[in-house]
């Protein structure tokens, strides 16, 4: 009984590594759709969080702009230190009215002087010219001694002060200015988002060759195995027939160079698939090393619509007419700002003392007003680039109808070569029923002893080449397809032409 409990154990222990060792082998194996991997590339690509970054930082330089119709307030702190004192001498005052106040308040004579008594004004309203000229004399002596008693010589303001003080300005008016760079920031942003869907449309045809040529190099890698592995059975037939004296060993020894030569194509098949897997993985972002098996097979449909309809979609959606449509207004708006610069700039401004140290008391607390700034001539420099801003305006306009020509050419190229490869492809369906048919006959007759070793090779080689071929067609009908789609502005539409009723898939 214990034999058998311990014979149960190592069977599931047996079972349980079996079966590691196979998830463990099957780890680095990925099957993956179209649809998968462009939801990958989106995650990871470093392009488009790049141009996402792009986005998020034009977003806040608009949001930057906005605070130009805002008023600016500011805290100042300033301490000075000058060389001396600034001082306000009015000794030459002094020495002018002392003489006047001296001679008349010894020598002066005052008459009809009106009585300061309220009590004796009524009978008698004018003092006598004795009593009114010792009095007007005391006065000026008195008023003598005070002028001789003071120092005429006063500090206005130290050379050491400090003052901290609040500051605003406010923009009135400024011919546009203001206006036009939000508009410019704005545009920018529209811009940043165009770059942004352009680069997603590359990066989706740049996948599209990738991902479509790893299915085309997996499926050649299969057509190579059934063609070794046809030369292999052939040589095996070949060997016998040689060995029981039906055929010369010549046949024979051609037999094993077209199997040597299957061989040497399967290696190199197998070589390609790593480098279009690598390929992929830098597309897909994917840093750990994955083999991807693409389960979205190579495809065709003859649902393409006229050629004038991707023209008509490429002027309304293309991202490489809309990023120039963008330079185009921000050249307009440029041409705006420098026009601007005729104007003149009003702003209101004010300040208000909030502390100081040693500040003169005869500057004010706070102080408000209205400024103008008015550049009225400054060589030809306006006039210069307000003409350069025009030009680049007609430079932008050319560019564009240069840019729309060769979309069109673009879009006519890819829509020809799609045409082009639908014949191929209605064509090396035939040959390939052909082929087929041709080996089918060859074979069956060198069993017979009717054919020899080279004519079967060369018919077994045959259907591979067509089935080659077939399948390289179709992965160009697939670029092309891209590249309209491209162009057109239509990238995002892809997947609906794979999933096409009457599309039509092919594999090995």
């Amino acid at each position: 009984m214990k034999k058998i409990v311990f014979t149960i154990e190592c069977c599931f222990l047996l079972f349980i590594s079996t079966t590691l060792l196979s998830q463990e082998a099957n780890t680095n194996l990925k099957e993956l759709s179209f649809e998968d991997a462009l939801q990958i590339t989106e995650q990871n690509s470093l392009i488009l969080k790049q141009a996402q970054q792009n986005i998020d930082q034009k977003e806040q330089e608009q949001k930057a702009t906005l605070g130009l119709y805002m008023p600016k307030v500011s805290l100042n702190a300033q301490y000075v230190y000058m060389s001396e004192d600034i001082n306000l001498d009015l000794t030459p005052v002094k020495d002018a009215i002392t003489p006047i106040y001296g001679a008349l308040g010894n020598y002066g004579v005052f008459s009809d002087v009106p009585n300061p008594d309220p009590n004796t004004s009524g009978v008698m309203p004018y003092l006598p010219d004795d009593i009114a000229t010792a009095a007007v004399r005391q006065e000026l002596l008195n008023g003598l001694n005070e002028i001789n008693s003071k120092d005429w010589n006063q500090i206005i303001q130290k050379k050491q002060f400090g003052v901290v003080s609040a500051g605003f300005t406010m923009p009135l008016y400024t011919g546009g200015k203001i206006r036009t760079a939000n508009k410019a920031a704005k545009i920018k942003v529209e811009e940043a988002q165009v770059e942004s869907k352009q680069k997603l449309d590359e990066l989706t045809c740049e996948l599209i060759g990738r991902y479509y040529g790893l299915a085309l190099a997996n499926n050649a890698q299969k057509i190579r195995e059934e063609v070794l592995r046809t030369m292999q059975d052939h040589l095996g037939d070949a060997e016998k027939l040689m060995n029981e004296g039906l055929i010369a060993k010549a046949e024979y020894l051609h037999a094993k160079v077209y199997h040597s030569s299957a061989d040497r194509e399967l290696k190199k098949v197998k070589r390609q698939v790593n480098i279009v897997n690598d390929a992929l993985l830098n597309t897909l972002a994917v840093k750990e090393s994955t083999t991807i098996y693409p389960i979205s097979n190579l495809f065709y449909t003859k649902e393409i619509e006229s050629i004038d309809f991707y023209w008509e979609k490429a002027n309304q959606n293309s991202s490489l007419l809309k990023q120039i449509d963008t330079k185009k207004q921000l050249a307009e708006q440029g041409y705006k700002i420098e026009k601007a610069g005729f104007f003149p700039t009003i702003a209101a401004m004010g300040t208000y003392d909030l502390y100081n140290k040693d500040l003169s008391p005869n500057i004010p607390e706070y102080m408000v007003g209205v400024g103008m700034k008015w550049n009225l001539f400054t060589g030809t420099e306006r006039l210069k680039k307000l003409k350069a801003s025009k030009i680049q305006q007609m430079q932008v306009e050319t560019f564009y109808q240069k840019a729309e020509s060769d979309i069109k050419t673009a879009i006519t190229k890819y829509y020809q070569e799609i045409q082009m490869n639908l014949e191929q492809l209605e064509e090396l369906e035939s040959a390939l029923e052909f082929a087929t048919e041709y080996y089918r006959v060859r074979e069956s007759a060198f069993k017979e002893g009717m054919a020899t070793t080279t004519e079967v090779s060369d018919a077994s080689l045959a259907v591979a080449k067509v089935k080659i071929e077939r399948l390289e067609v179709m992965y160009s009908f697939d670029i092309s397809l891209s590249n309209l789609l491209y162009y057109s502005g239509l990238s995002s539409e892809f997947s609906s032409y794979m999933s096409n009723p009457n599309t039509i898939y092919e594999s090995y």
